[in-house]
């Protein structure tokens, strides 16, 4: 097949600051892939490239050249993408599965799932941001009262103790039963007070927290997750982790209670469910969210997830968070993701 892929950046604004341990984002940069072909007049389909700078593995500063190449490449082999090629790249390689599984289905709907088809909604988690102690209880009572059954909150911006009176003035009006609650700490903890905090959380009865300490430290990683009260699951721990022995070795080392895939940062759809196999084989649990893409990119995500019987409340909320997103069929009711069928 004769195709042209036409790339073009896009800088998206957030509609409030989106504070991580690592900083706050105002605004994000992304790449929009557009392909079409002679051979099919009128045909189109679109992917997204949405490095996370300073967290992907890809977010370097050749990254157009090489997606251009990227792109090229698949041009040149008639819309064929050699996956192995851009293990590297896992930013690149989701862009164009996306890409090409749109091609190949024709639709937005990328998959024929009940998601797809309009029928069934992925549960999600409502995600409260990093704030002063204010913002972030506000944010909470407004997931609560718009339904939500599990919440997920950044903490390590603020005091530690502050954030432990968050979450028990959740607890003293939800219990456990009625709300779920994640936390994720983005790696803020130190491995010396680590344990302590790890304790101190496990009492007001959460459900995990993700990536406690930073990653790179296999050996304190494993020890916590052999000997922590709360479940801590991976997130930055997988980033750049492209070779699937090393990501088996990882797991074996480490000894996670659950992964948290994002498409974007872990190796795309086929990196995706190399993590999958290999975390069910552990009987490690999972879940999958989104990393700050547009809506192209979610959409993708949610379309991707619903191939799994994973009952899990996913990371999908996040198509709300730009004031200049791209349109995409996707609605929240209530802690679900729709799809509106067309």
């Amino acid at each position: 097949m004769n195709c042209k892929i036409d790339i073009t950046p896009r800088l998206l604004h957030f509609r409030q600051p989106a504070g991580t341990s690592r900083g706050i984002y105002t605004n994000r940069k992304i790449w929009i892939l557009r392909m079409t072909s002679p051979d099919f007049p009128g045909k189109e389909a679109i992917g997204e490239c949405a490095p996370l700078p300073d967290l992907s593995c890809d977010a370097i500063p050749d990254y157009e050249d090489i997606l251009a190449k990227a792109c090229h490449k698949v041009e040149e082999k008639g819309g064929v993408l050699e996956k192995d090629l851009l293990r590297k790249y896992p930013s690149i390689l989701f862009g164009l599965e996306m890409l090409l599984q749109q091609w190949k289905t024709g639709s937005t709907a990328l998959w024929n799932t009940p998601f797809s088809r309009g029928e069934a909604g992925i549960p999600i988690n409502g995600l409260i941001w990093m704030g002063d102690y204010r913002q972030m209880l506000e944010r909470i009572e407004e997931k609560m009262q718009k339904g939500f059954r599990c919440i997920k909150l950044k903490i390590g911006a603020i005091r530690f103790e502050e954030e432990l009176e968050l979450l028990r003035f959740i607890r003293q009006h939800y219990s456990a039963k009625e709300v779920e609650l994640r936390v994720d700490a983005n790696g803020a903890f130190s491995p010396i007070d680590a344990m302590e905090k790890l304790k101190k959380l496990a009492e007001l009865d959460l459900h995990s927290i993700e990536q406690p300490i930073r990653a790179g430290q296999w050996e304190e990683m494993s020890r916590l997750c052999a000997e922590s009260p709360l479940p801590i699951a991976l997130d930055e721990e997988l980033i750049g982790i492209n070779d699937l022995r090393k990501k088996q070795a990882l797991l074996d080392t480490i000894c996670p209670q659950y992964l948290v895939l994002k498409p974007s940062l872990h190796g795309g759809f086929s990196g995706g469910e190399e993590w999958i196999n290999a975390a069910e084989k552990r009987d490690i649990d999972w879940w999958i969210t989104s990393a700050l893409e547009s809506n192209i990119g979610l959409n993708a995500i949610a379309q991707w997830c619903a191939t799994f019987n994973n009952i899990l409340p996913q990371g999908l909320g996040t198509g709300m968070l730009f004031t200049d997103n791209i349109d995409m069929p996707l609605e929240i009711r209530k802690d679900c993701l729709w799809f509106i069928k067309k």
